[in-house]
């Protein structure tokens, strides 16, 4: 079994794909469903804030980071 999960997404009418370890796909699914949002449409989001030469699964991951650490408490916004 891998630990990276292959999906598909498609993001203002393109086609596109992202890599993710389970644990990330798994919260990157709870903050979408936290903010009433789909998957897809915060996979949107996400990409549509994030510097071109940044891949995107790397900007999925950090987001996800960003989030945890700022529900923890360890981030101020």
């Amino acid at each position: 079994m891998s630990l990276v999960e292959k999906r598909s997404v498609t993001i203002r009418g393109h086609r596109t794909s992202y890599s993710l370890e389970k644990p990330f796909s798994d919260e990157l699914a709870a903050i979408a469903e936290s903010r009433g949002l789909t998957v897809a449409a915060l996979v949107a989001e996400i990409d549509e804030r994030r510097p071109r030469e940044a891949n995107l699964s790397s900007a999925l991951r950090l987001y996800v980071l960003e989030w945890v650490k700022r529900e923890a408490g360890q981030i101020t916004r």
